[in-house]
């Protein structure tokens, strides 16, 4: 709260002991597990707009875009 939304002084000291070391390297390796999934996805439903996955992570949800797909596929199949 003192020094504001300061990502750095953030990552420091999160850095600073092997558990938050390790939970932020498990973030970063779950994110890039995540975006390799979604763009794989992206590919093979032939989504148009596959960026939007990797901004959806970080804002609405991981597979929104997936399920909209799918639906789609789905109700053209019935």
């Amino acid at each position: 709260m003192d020094n504001g939304l300061d990502l750095p002084l953030l990552i420091r000291q999160a850095a600073q002991l092997r558990v938050g070391a390790f939970a932020w390297l498990d973030v970063l390796v779950s994110a890039l597990v995540l975006v390799g999934f979604m763009i794989a996805e992206g590919r093979r439903l032939q989504l148009s707009y596959v960026w939007l996955l990797v901004v959806g992570t970080y804002t609405v949800g991981v597979l929104l875009l997936r399920e909209i797909r799918l639906e789609q596929h789905l109700e053209k199949r019935r």
